[in-house]
């Protein structure tokens, strides 16, 4: 049974009300939590507090809707033994978030090597971010929370050979991997088949985009520059390089992607990630949203024909 949601990315003004609202009516199963009203320090939100949890909780299982996972800020790529601790902590946070909401995932960064990493001292950054993991799925587990941890192919972990390799080093069986499967295919010219077969086994949700290729530098607008910094802020590895288009307009094979998954027997979810908070001039959600779930599941009954 094929599992469809969306990242909160795509509808940045949307309250908590609203977006549990919005995925019922656009035939969604569930919603991964990015921001809440333009918001993405969700622990901090005052619907998502300590003693309101279960309340907010309710809101969506009324509507048949599950939290599927939280996407936090979390990186664990700082080369600052103090700024990583922070990191964790943060991500701490989100796990306990994470099992009152009755989350599957809290998904985390690598996100970028610091600058002037070399093949000689690589081994020791990929160390230091792998630590991170590996505590964070050890809390996952003292905390009997069932919550997973997820590093998503972003930023430098796009690359899936140096994704491999970091995960060479995580050895907590709860912590596996987000594929974005645009960022591969788009960023670094892998093959989608290749990818998968360095990935899948590992591959726990997968975010879903499509784009056509940009022939010329984008001119960003000030509210562009504003998104695209903020965006920057939280996650060093965002582009904004790429020419987004509604799923299934533009050159992503996205039907390719779904083979390998059901080859390789994957049962995550398929999130449309319509990252409209950080590219404002994409279209809105009720624009964008509509359209995914249809298209998705008419390529999955394609495949299982």
């Amino acid at each position: 049974m094929s599992r469809i949601c969306f990242s909160t990315l795509a509808c940045p003004g949307w309250g908590w009300r609203e977006t549990a609202a919005g995925a019922a009516r656009y035939g969604y199963d569930g919603v991964e939590i990015r921001m809440v009203a333009g918001d993405t320090d969700l622990p901090a939100r005052a619907e998502l507090a300590s003693g309101r949890r279960a309340e907010s909780r309710r809101v969506f299982d009324d509507l048949g809707i599950a939290i599927c996972g939280l996407a936090s800020s979390v990186r664990l790529d700082d080369p600052e033994p103090a700024a990583r601790s922070a990191q964790w902590e943060t991500g701490r946070r989100y796990v306990e978030l994470a099992s009152e909401l009755g989350a599957e995932f809290v998904r985390v960064f690598g996100d970028v090597l610091p600058e002037g990493t070399t093949p000689g001292s690589e081994a020791g950054v990929l160390e230091s971010i792998a630590e991170g993991l590996n505590r964070l799925g050890e809390f996952a587990a003292e905390a009997n929370s069932g919550v997973r941890i997820v590093l998503e192919t972003h930023g430098d972990f796009s690359d899936t050979h140096l994704l491999a390799r970091l995960f060479g080093r995580v050895h907590d069986p709860r912590v596996g991997i987000l594929w974005d499967t645009h960022h591969p295919w788009r960023f670094h010219g892998e093959p989608l088949d290749e990818t998968a077969r360095r990935i899948v086994s590992r591959t726990w949700h997968t975010h879903w985009k499509d784009s056509v290729a940009r022939e010329t530098p984008q001119s960003l607008g000030p509210e562009e520059a504003a998104a695209a910094a903020e965006a920057r802020a939280l996650m060093r590895g965002h582009r904004d390089d790429v020419a987004y288009a509604l799923f299934g307009t533009g050159e992503f094979p996205a039907r390719d992607c779904l083979v390998a998954l059901h080859k390789a027997g994957y049962q995550g979810w398929y999130s449309l990630e319509w990252e409209k908070a950080w590219h404002p001039h994409l279209a809105g959600p009720d624009e964008a949203l509509p359209g995914f779930p249809p298209a998705i599941r008419a390529l999955l009954a394609s495949i299982s024909d």
